[in-house]
């Protein structure tokens, strides 16, 4: 295989871009293929973890990336006015049950974790790439996922492509995901829905939190541009949308909670707000390639957002899947580059699946609605909070602590992102 392959990634969002950056970087010709008029994400803000931050160092957007963080280490007068390091979780009457503070976060997992709005890192990646890589408004899925002997094919309105690599970054719905595994059942409704905002809120100040209530939570974060992160999340039947707006039923839910909700909601227009039902994979693919073909992302592993890693372990995905199939790190050839495809399935299902899985658990517990078992949690979590905070850490253990299979970085500072 010869340095000019070619790679076709469907799909424009956080993973294919991620993707597309780390083969560009890796010797490829790349091309990426997304079905809208632009770039422009239709989501609202996303947290990265140190996890998804050392992956980004790859490519040289770690640290572009971290000093997007809303508090930096070193005390805070560092920080812009209003944002406090410590934050955790609370009850709608504005009780806290658990503190967490982000400088112990960072120094127990090695960098800061970052809100910024998607816009801001899609426009991070597809700076990466050549002007002429991406190309809009081109809907496509697999035709023929190839195999060692021949390339793999990529349908489209104009035609067909072949591709000696393909990427499907094309999201929960995964039409790809379809076409190479037609027998796995595809998602399931995850038994809520969730709500996003990010909007100015001038004059508020407040400590970044997540608030748990009966079948219902809130989340509140600043920015490091000056606006406001929240979401919400409810249990709600699938396909269940407001009599009047969405806002008008988030103050139904969460309007007599404690500060900054209630301000936070006054200042939000009913264009403010996206809404979205929640839908993951319940039963694990057998595999995360076929032929020539991989899925990253949400087209290979969607999960409930409750542990904030979706993004982060689609940028994963295309960061270990780049390094995996660098055109100098293996002789050329199609049997090389799907034995590439097979070692990056065994490299991220095993790990996906299990995050998946946690990310599940933790939606039960934080979406409990029987009072006695609510109590019962809550004293847990104070407790375990007063008493070993740091134990209060560990479910992210193998989680935020996770590095790139291998060098080199890109990264101009440092490359295990620490800082």
């Amino acid at each position: 295989m010869a340095r000019s392959s070619r790679a076709v990634v469907i799909g424009g969002g956080i993973g294919g871009l991620t993707a597309a950056a780390t083969l560009h970087r890796g010797g490829w010709d790349v091309t990426v293929l997304e079905r809208a008029p632009s770039l422009e994400p239709v989501g609202a803000a996303i947290s990265l973890a140190p996890n998804s931050l050392r992956a980004l160092d790859v490519i040289g957007l770690g640290d572009e990336i971290r000093d997007l963080a809303a508090w930096q280490s070193g005390g805070a007068t560092a920080r812009p006015s209003g944002v406090e390091s410590e934050g955790g979780l609370r009850t709608p009457s504005g009780r806290w049950l658990a503190r967490t503070d982000a400088d112990v976060v960072a120094e127990r997992f090695g960098g800061p974790l970052v809100m910024l709005h998607r816009s801001t890192l899609i426009g991070g990646l597809a700076g990466r790439l050549p002007p002429d890589a991406v190309r809009t408004g081109v809907a496509a899925t697999v035709a023929d996922p190839g195999d060692t002997a021949r390339p793999a094919r990529v349908r489209t309105a104009d035609g067909d492509l072949e591709a000696d690599l393909v990427v499907a970054a094309d999201g929960i719905r995964s039409a790809v995901r379809r076409t190479l595994f037609p027998d796995h059942p595809g998602t399931v409704y995850s038994g809520f829905t969730t709500w996003r905002v990010v909007i100015p809120v001038p004059g508020v100040e407040f400590a970044s939190h997540e608030t748990w209530g009966p079948g219902r939570i809130w989340g509140s974060h600043p920015l490091k541009d000056g606006r406001i992160y929240a979401y919400a999340a409810a249990l709600t039947p699938a396909g269940e949308r407001a009599p009047d707006d969405e806002k008008a039923e988030l103050l139904r839910r969460y309007g007599d909670w404690h500060d900054p909700i209630p301000a936070i909601l006054a200042a939000t227009r009913p264009e403010d707000v996206l809404r979205h039902d929640v839908h993951h994979i319940a039963e694990p693919l057998p595999a995360y390639h076929r032929g020539r073909v991989a899925l990253v992302g949400d087209a290979a592993h969607a999960m409930p957002p409750t542990l904030g890693q979706g993004g982060n372990q689609a940028i994963e995905d295309a960061v270990v899947l780049g390094l995996r199939l660098a055109l100098g790190s293996a002789p050329a050839g199609g049997t090389h580059l799907c034995d590439g495809l097979a070692a990056y399935s065994a490299d991220r299902l095993p790990r996906t699946t299990a995050i998946a899985r946690q990310a599940v658990r933790v939606g039960r517990l934080n979406m409990m609605t029987g009072r006695a078992g609510i109590a019962v949690r809550n004293a847990a979590l104070t407790t375990l909070s007063k008493a070993a905070p740091l134990l209060f850490l560990r479910g992210f253990e193998g989680i935020a602590d996770w590095r790139p299979p291998e060098p080199p970085y890109a990264a101009g500072k440092n490359p295990a992102g620490k800082r």
